[in-house]
């Protein structure tokens, strides 16, 4: 049976290929394979709905994941979106591969808890208290017993909130279950470069640095492949999700929302109530309005945003209705309006002065680079794939990160209907 390993590495992108490819497991297991130079992602460009879009094929207004973060106003810290439940497209790669009669492996893919065809699942979660366990946190999110005991042989419960040691896991994680598993279809998403970008800026040693790093996970992902006799049997995929920009200062725009009224605090300055909420998304923000069916309470809001963005301080420059973001971007859900910003302003939650604040690295929207805004910016992610399946020495220019999921779905010769891409059928030999 074909055997898939999809390996996102978060935030690689065409500019990193160049010196990915003068090292020695990209030689040994990718080179003349086939490539995708730049690839168009999603909006918002963040990590949640990117990787749902890779997995299912459709754009984040029918996957219905629309950001990393659950609405919680004031919350510290703010709840990712975990669990597969939230996925309204349930028709994606797992489920395809997994009814067309093969076994299914995710690790730290995200918003894939509890996911109900993944076979041998480690979802991108952590205990969530220093009372709450390893085998409490994974058990809660859908990990078998096997799971939990191939965590809790690598996991540190510290360095799980850090890079590269929570990266180092995923990779160790993975080779375990490559070798005990065996799974036909695994996806794997480490975030290493994502998170050096975020810490020093889009190009640098460090970022270097997480490109060898990548090349070394991927040498000992493809030696624990080679270890159970399936080399030459399976289709590597080296891709990614989104880029980064440079971050020239954070601010904060609900402090202007609480300036106006519009979230009201308690003496001690905790949240009381509030109207409106800005939920951050790196270098866009996502509104939402506590009634949205209070048409004179969008009007206020609407105006503030537009006047906002008309004095040019605020650091964002267009102010998108719901309507407007669904058309034209294929995004919707819940928010009323979207805030695109000025390519060089990262936004956070604060909603207490100051209105700007200083970068924080342990808040990746807060970093000194980051991303978020709008698919056509930036450095670009790539795509680059290897084996059976795939041609040799084929190189396309442009494709979608859309166009990923359905082309997978080719690969195994399983139905993945509904989506919104199409196979890279110049890449394919089946």
């Amino acid at each position: 049976m074909k055997k898939l390993i999809v390996f996102s590495a978060d935030a690689f992108v065409w500019e990193d290929v160049e010196y990915f490819k003068t090292l020695p497991n990209y030689k040994k297991y990718l080179e003349g394979g086939c490539m995708v130079e730049q690839v168009e992602s999603v909006y918002p460009t963040v990590t949640y709905p990117c990787h749902t879009t890779m997995s299912t094929g459709v754009y984040p207004d029918k996957h219905g994941i629309s950001g990393n973060f659950q609405l919680a106003p004031g919350k510290k810290p703010n709840p990712w979106i975990w669990d597969y439940e939230a996925v309204k497209w349930k028709n994606d790669i797992f489920h395809a591969a997994k009814k067309g009669g093969y076994s299914t492996a995710a690790i730290f893919w995200p918003v894939t808890g509890n996911h109900p065809d993944i076979d041998y699942l480690i979802d991108e979660y952590w205990p969530q208290s220093p009372e709450d366990t390893v085998r409490e946190a994974y058990g809660r999110m859908g990990s078998n017993n096997q799971m939990i005991e191939i965590i809790e042989k690598h996991i540190d419960p510290v360095g799980i909130m850090q890079h590269p040691f929570r990266d180092r896991f995923v990779i160790k994680c993975t080779c375990d279950v490559i070798r005990k598993c065996k799974p036909d279809v695994l996806f794997l998403h480490p975030a290493n470069i994502d998170a050096y970008r975020h810490r020093y800026g889009v190009f640098g040693e460090q970022v270097r640095l997480g490109v060898e790093e990548t090349d070394r996970w991927l040498g000992e992902i493809m030696q624990a492949v080679e270890d159970i006799g399936e080399l030459e049997n399976t289709n590597l995929v080296l891709t990614s999700d989104h880029g980064q920009m440079e971050s020239k200062r954070i601010l904060n725009p609900n402090v202007i929302l609480a300036d106006h009224g519009l979230i009201q605090k308690n003496e001690d300055g905790t949240i009381k109530d509030w109207d409106a909420w800005c939920l951050a998304a790196g270098m866009s923000v996502m509104v939402y309005l506590k009634d949205s069916s209070d048409q004179e309470l969008y009007n206020r809001v609407f105006k503030l945003l537009n006047d906002m963005a008309a004095e040019g301080i605020y650091g964002f420059t267009q102010v998108f209705k719901t309507e407007e973001t669904k058309q034209q971007y294929h995004l919707s859900g819940s928010f009323s309006f979207v805030l695109e910003g000025d390519g060089y302003t990262g936004f956070s939650d604060g909603y207490k002065r100051p209105l700007v604040s200083n970068f924080n690295v342990s808040d990746y929207r807060s970093g000194r680079a980051t991303h978020g805004y709008l698919p056509s910016k930036g450095p670009q992610p790539t795509f680059l794939a290897k084996g059976p399946d795939f041609k040799e020495n084929v190189i396309v220019s442009k494709g979608r990160l859309i166009d990923q999921a359905p082309t997978y779905a080719k690969l195994l010769g399983v139905e993945l209907s509904g989506a919104d891409g199409k196979p890279m059928d110049e890449l394919l030999n089946c």
